[in-house]
C-alpha cells in the first residue's frame, strides 16, 4: 500500500508541469529554483549515491535552513544540492518531482527521465489501489497542487503559476475556478484555461494585504453538469523584502542614574516589519550610528542587535554627571531587516538619553560666618544664607534644608529654605529685647532632602556661624497689669476714684517720663491724671447703660514716653459695674384681653425689672388703692414673677384700664404705680371678639356707680 501511496503521488506530480516556471520578468534574485526543469538519461539504472544533476536552487538570502523531498522515495537532495539514488534503482520511471523550501523560499521542480521504462503499475486505478473494479464503477480524479506567486511581479500580465489536472479530462469538459480572488471580490486576480487548467494571476500582489487565498476548481461538461469536483486549491503568496522596519515612535526617551555600572540597561528600543515573520525579510537587527556629543568616548552606550536594549559601555567614575559636557545624549538608532545584511531595508529612530543625578555632593555653604543687624521689636527674614550645591537643582538632592542647632533656646528664629534660589532665609518669630541681650550667636547646619551616597557625607563647609547684632529701639511704655480689672458700684458721687494706672518704660538704659491720657472711653464717664495715672468718675455709672456689656464696661488708655520720638503704649481698664436697685419694677403684657362672662376671664401677667439679682424678683402684684376695684377684679400670686388677674363679675364688652401695683425685693424695694388696659371681649365656641368695645377708664366714679348698682340689686 506504500508503494502504492508513493506510485499516486509521482504519478500526479508528474502532471504538474508549469509550478514554479513562471517567467517573473524581475530584476534582481527570483527566490525558488532557478531551474525549473531538468533531464537525466536512464542508462541501466542508478548507482548509489551517484550524482544524476544538480539542482540550481536559491532563497536570495544564503539557502540556510534548505530541506528537499523527492517524490521517488529511493532519491534524495544531498547537502550540495545534487539529487542522487538511495540505493542502486532500476525502476525509477519517467519523471520526479523535487519540492525546495525554507523560511526565505519554496518551490518545485520537475526532473525528466529519458529512456526509462514507466513504473508500474501505471493506471490511476491501481494507483489509488482499487484493485479489480468494475468498469462502470471507475472513479475520476481531479488534483489541484498548492501553488505559490511571489508578490510586486512585474508585467506583463498574466502568468502561469500551475495547473490542474484531471485524471479523466475529455475534449468536453471545462475547468471552472471560484472563490475570492477569483469570481468573489477581490473579482479577477486569478484565472484557469478552461480547457488545459493553467492557473494564471493577472495582476501584482500585496502580501501584506493577502498573503494567501482560498478558491475552488471543478469540471464541467458542455452543458454545465458537474464531473469532477470541486476541490480545493490554495495559493500562497511568497513574501518579498518590500516593507522597511518601522518604530513605533520616532522618538524616544530614557534615562540612567551617574555612576551605574557598566552593562546598565537604560531602555529598549523595538521597530516593527510587515514582511512575513517566518522569513529573514522580518528579522530585524538594530545598530547604533551616531552618538552626540560624543565626549568623553564615542561609544558611551551600545545596543543588543537583537533585543534592542540599550546599555551602558561607559565606566561608572566616567559617567559622572556633573563633569560630563552635557546631561542628555541623543543617539540615532537603526533598525535592519534580512538579520543586518547590507542588502536588508532600514528604519530609523533617535533615543535620547538622560544622565540622571544621585545625591554625591553635600550643600556647602558659601561663607563660615554671615551677619546682620536688626532693630529690637521686630520680626520678619533676618538674613539670607547662601550655599553651593553641584548636584541637579530642582531635586531632592539639591534642595536644601536648614536647621539651627545652637544658639537659640528660646526658638525665636526659624528658618525656611527659598525654593527659587535653594537660599536659607533666616527669620525672627519673636521680637527680641535689646535691654535683655544685645549679641546673638547662632549655628546653622544645611542638608539635602535626599540622603548623600553612602561614600559621601557633610563636612565642616555644611555649616556656617551667625552674628546678630540687637539695636536699641525707643519702645513704648508697658502697662502692668493689662487689663486692669476693678470693681465698683454703679451710681457713685462724681469724681469718684476708679483706678491707678501703672506703666512702665522698657528702655530702661534711658531716663524718660510718662504721661497718661484718655484713647477709648465710650460713654465719657472716666478722667485720668496726666502724671499720676488716678482714674476718676466724670460721670454717673450706669450698670444699665448699653455700653456695658456683661456687667463690665471696658476703657482704654495710652501712655506716651518723652523720647525721641515719642512712643506710645496703650493699657486696658475693665470696670466690674455692681448693680444698685435704681430701677422700678413694670408688668408685662401691659395689655391683656378677657371674657365678658366672669366664669371665663383670667388672664396671667408678669413683673419685670432692669435690675439684677438681689434687686428683681420675687415680685409683689396687687390692685391699686382705689376703692371698689376687689368687687369687680382679684389678682392673685402664681408664682414669685407671675400674677392671676381674674374677673369677678360680668362686665360690658369696652377697654377699662386697670391699676396694679408692681414691687421689687430689693434693699430698700422700689414699686410702681401702673395701669395695664384690659379688653373685655364677647367668647363664642373658642372665638373671642373684641372689636367694637369703647374705651372706658375704670377710674374711681365707674367703679362708685358700678358698687351703688351692685347694691341696688341685693
Amino acid at each position: 500500500m506504500e508503494m502504492s501511496i508513493g506510485i499516486l503521488i509521482a504519478f500526479l506530480l508528474s502532471q504538474v508541469v508549469h509550478i514554479g516556471t513562471q517567467e517573473e520578468g524581475e530584476k534582481g534574485c527570483v527566490p525558488g529554483f532557478q531551474v525549473k526543469e531538468y533531464q537525466v538519461e536512464f542508462n541501466r539504472g542508478f548507482q548509489k549515491d551517484h550524482p544524476l544533476t544538480q539542482m540550481l536552487f536559491d532563497d536570495c538570502v544564503g539557502n540556510e535552513g534548505m530541506a528537499f523531498e523527492v517524490s521517488h522515495p529511493d532519491f534524495q537532495v544531498d547537502e550540495e544540492m545534487n539529487l542522487v539514488a538511495r540505493r542502486d534503482v532500476m525502476d525509477s520511471g519517467t519523471v520526479m518531482f523535487i519540492h525546495g523550501v525554507n523560511e526565505h523560499a519554496e518551490d518545485m521542480a520537475q526532473v525528466d527521465i529519458v529512456g526509462a521504462l514507466p513504473r508500474s503499475p501505471q493506471t490511476l486505478r491501481e494507483i489509488l489501489g482499487l484493485g479489480q473494479i468494475q468498469p462502470y464503477r471507475s472513479k475520476r480524479a481531479l488534483f489541484a497542487p498548492r501553488m505559490h506567486v511571489s508578490e510586486n511581479m512585474e508585467p506583463p500580465f498574466p502568468k502561469v503559476i500551475g495547473t490542474v489536472m484531471s485524471s479523466g479530462m475529455e475534449d468536453d469538459h471545462i475547468f471552472h475556478m471560484t472563490g475570492s480572488g477569483a469570481d468573489q471580490d477581490p473579482k479577477g486576480v486569478f484565472t484557469i484555461n478552461r480547457l488545459t487548467g493553467e492557473v494564471s494571476v493577472s495582476q501584482e500582489l500585496d502580501r501584506e494585504a493577502i498573503n494567501s487565498y482560498m478558491l475552488e476548481v471543478s469540471v464541467t461538461d458542455q452543458n454545465g453538469k458537474l464531473v469532477e469536483g470541486p476541490v480545493a486549491l490554495l495559493v500562497d503568496v511568497n513574501d518579498q523584502n518590500d516593507n522597511r522596519p518601522i518604530f513605533k515612535e520616532t522618538r524616544y526617551a530614557g534615562e540612567v542614574l551617574e555612576g551605574s555600572p557598566t552593562g546598565t540597561v537604560v531602555m529598549t528600543m523595538t521597530a516593527e516589519d510587515a514582511d512575513d515573520p517566518r522569513l529573514q525579510n522580518a528579522v530585524l537587527r538594530y545598530n547604533i550610528v551616531r552618538q552626540s556629543p560624543d565626549k568623553p568616548s564615542p561609544n558611551m552606550f551600545y545596543i543588543n542587535p537583537e533585543s534592542g536594549n540599550i546599555v551602558t559601555v561607559i565606566s561608572p567614575t566616567l559617567l559622572d554627571r556633573e563633569t560630563l559636557p552635557t546631561t542628555q545624549y541623543e543617539l540615532e538608532i537603526v533598525a535592519q531587516d534580512m538579520k543586518g545584511r547590507d542588502v536588508g531595508l532600514t528604519g530609523t529612530s533617535t533615543a535620547t538619553i538622560t544622565i540622571t543625578d544621585k545625591n554625591d555632593h553635600a550643600p556647602e555653604f558659601t561663607h563660615s560666618l554671615f551677619q546682620a543687624n536688626v532693630d529690637e521689636g521686630s520680626t520678619g527674614v533676618v538674613v539670607n544664607l547662601t550655599v553651593d550645591d553641584r548636584d541637579d537643582p530642582a531635586t531632592g538632592a539639591w534642595r536644601a534644608i536648614y536647621s539651627i542647632i545652637k544658639g537659640d533656646p528660646t526658638q525665636s528664629f526659624e528658618i525656611q529654605t527659598n525654593p527659587d534660589n535653594n537660599e536659607g532665609m533666616l527669620s525672627l518669630i519673636k521680637p527680641l529685647d535689646y535691654e535683655s541681650l544685645v549679641f546673638h550667636t547662632l549655628l546653622i547646619k544645611v542638608e539635602n532632602e535626599d540622603p548623600l551616597v553612602p561614600d559621601v557625607g557633610y563636612g565642616s563647609s555644611s555649616t556656617a556661624t551667625v552674628h546678630i547684632t540687637i539695636l536699641d529701639v525707643n519702645e513704648g511704655p508697658v502697662f502692668f497689669p493689662d487689663p486692669l480689672q476693678v470693681t465698683k458700684m454703679e451710681n457713685v458721687p462724681l469724681g469718684s476714684f476708679v483706678a491707678l494706672l501703672n506703666a512702665t518704660d522698657p528702655d530702661v538704659l534711658q531716663s524718660q517720663s510718662i504721661r497718661f491720657a484718655v484713647l477709648r472711653d465710650p460713654a465719657n464717664w472716666l478722667s485720668v491724671n496726666p502724671v499720676r495715672g488716678t482714674v476718676n468718675t466724670s460721670a454717673n455709672l450706669d450698670r444699665e447703660s448699653p455700653y456695658v456689656q456683661d456687667n463690665k464696661y471696658t476703657a482704654i488708655f495710652m501712655a506716651t514716653d518723652n523720647g525721641s520720638p515719642p512712643a506710645t503704649g496703650t493699657g486696658t481698664l475693665v470696670i466690674h459695674l455692681e448693680d444698685y436697685n435704681d430701677n422700678a419694677p413694670y408688668v408685662h403684657p401691659s395689655v391683656v384681653r378677657v371674657c365678658e362672662d366672669a366664669r371665663d376671664s383670667v388672664v396671667i401677667v408678669g413683673g419685670r425689672d432692669k435690675d439684677i439679682h438681689p434687686n428683681t424678683g420675687p415680685f409683689k402684684i396687687e390692685l391699686g388703692k382705689q376703692p371698689g376695684l376687689e368687687n369687680t377684679w382679684k389678682v392673685s400670686r402664681v408664682n414669685n414673677t407671675h400674677a392671676q388677674i381674674m374677673l369677678l363679675q360680668n362686665m360690658k364688652r369696652a377697654n377699662y384700664q386697670l391699676p396694679l401695683v408692681v414691687t421689687d425685693s430689693g434693699l430698700p424695694p422700689l414699686s410702681n404705680s401702673t395701669e395695664i388696659k384690659v379688653q373685655v371681649c364677647t367668647c363664642k365656641k373658642n372665638r373671642m371678639d373684641c372689636s367694637g368695645a369703647g374705651s372706658v377708664r375704670s377710674n374711681l366714679i365707674l367703679l362708685l356707680g358700678l358698687v351703688l348698682l351692685s347694691l341696688l340689686c341685693l
